[in-house]
Parts: structure tokens; C-alpha cells; sequence
């Protein structure tokens, strides 16, 4: 029989879609490591989440309101990378995350639904998109969570929720976007 390899689940930052070319770099590279181990992608917010935040500073919104819009930010990001990853597929659900893989396609997780239904985080602008990826980490079982950043650095660059969100004994690392190719060696 042959040894499963350990679920990996890869955070896009939201803030790679401001660097010329990096959208369709990622997304071979994200092609490419879920070839060698079973991978699901995590959307940033990136553009969708800042207008969220440009339009809560200037009209005012709820805390819900402001959390739930940013969590559909995460969607539409969600759907830009599916258009990016070769052989990718949009899903939203444990269910449709496990017959993409047995269907070889890349799961691209668009988290709203799901999120809806487990509604754990609090509903904070400290609450980003790299605290939900733990977050959902955990809920896929993934062993490990990669955060690719557009910049270089450690805690420093992640939401001060973070560390609480993160399961307990949860491999994870930080990965500049210079620095992607990583995924698919070792």
C-alpha cells in the first residue's frame, strides 16, 4: 500500500496581485507542489478585502458587517486564483475538497459558506485572512499551512490573532512570493 502524503494547505496573499506577473507565476508553482503532495489553496482578501476596509473607514460599518464582507473578499479572491492554477477547481466544502483531489484538479477553497456554518473567529480587523487560513487548516486536517507573502519576514507580517487561530503542533511556515519556487523541492 502506498503511504499517504500529509494534507498541505497554501495561503495566496491577497497582496501578490499587486506584483506584475505574479498571479500566473503562483499558479504554475501551485500547479506544480500540489502535483507532489496533496494541497489545498487559501485565498488573501487582497484588492476585495482593501476596498472592504477603504469603505469601513469612510462610511462605517458594523463589526459583523465589515467581517462577513471581508470573508466574501476572500471568495472573489478565491475565484481569481482558480482562473491562475492550472487544473484548479473552486470549492467550498470538506466533501467537494476530497473529490478534487480524487478527480487530480487543485481545490481552491472559497471559505464563505463554510465559514458561515462554523462561525468561531471573532469579528475584528486583528481577525485577517491568515488567521481563517490556520483556521481552516484545521477544519481540512491539513498537517501543515503555508503563508506566502509578497515581502520577506516572519510573525512580524501575520495578524496578532494568528498564533490562537494556528492547532496546536500545526507545521507552518512563511514563504516570500521570491521565494515560491520552495514549494516544489524537498
Amino acid at each position: 500500500m502506498t503511504p499517504v502524503s500529509p494534507l498541505r494547505a497554501i495561503k495566496v496573499g491577497g497582496s501578490l496581485a499587486g506584483i506584475t506577473g505574479a498571479l500566473p507565476r503562483a499558479g504554475q508553482v501551485l500547479a506544480q507542489a500540489a502535483a507532489r503532495q496533496p494541497t489545498v489553496v487559501l485565498p488573501g482578501g487582497g484588492p476585495f478585502a482593501d476596498a472592504v476596509r477603504a469603505f469601513d473607514q469612510s462610511h462605517g460599518l458594523s463589526d459583523d458587517a465589515a467581517h462577513w464582507m471581508a470573508i466574501l473578499a476572500m471568495d472573489q479572491y478565491a475565484h481569481v486564483l482558480a482562473d491562475h492554477v492550472p487544473g484548479s477547481r473552486l470549492v467550498r466544502s470538506l466533501p467537494q475538497i476530497r473529490a478534487a483531489h480524487e478527480a487530480g484538479a487543485v481545490p481552491i477553497l472559497a471559505p464563505a459558506r463554510w465559514l458561515r456554518r462554523m462561525d468561531d473567529l471573532p469579528h475584528t480587523w486583528e481577525v485577517t485572512s491568515d488567521s481563517l487560513a490556520a483556521y481552516l487548516a484545521t477544519l481540512i486536517g491539513a498537517e501543515e499551512l503555508v503563508l506566502i507573502k509578497a515581502v520577506r519576514g516572519g510573525m512580524e507580517l501575520v495578524d496578532p490573532h494568528f498564533p490562537r487561530a494556528l492547532a496546536a503542533g500545526m507545521r507552518y511556515s512563511i514563504l516570500a512570493f521570491e521565494d515560491i519556487e520552495g514549494l516544489t523541492t524537498g
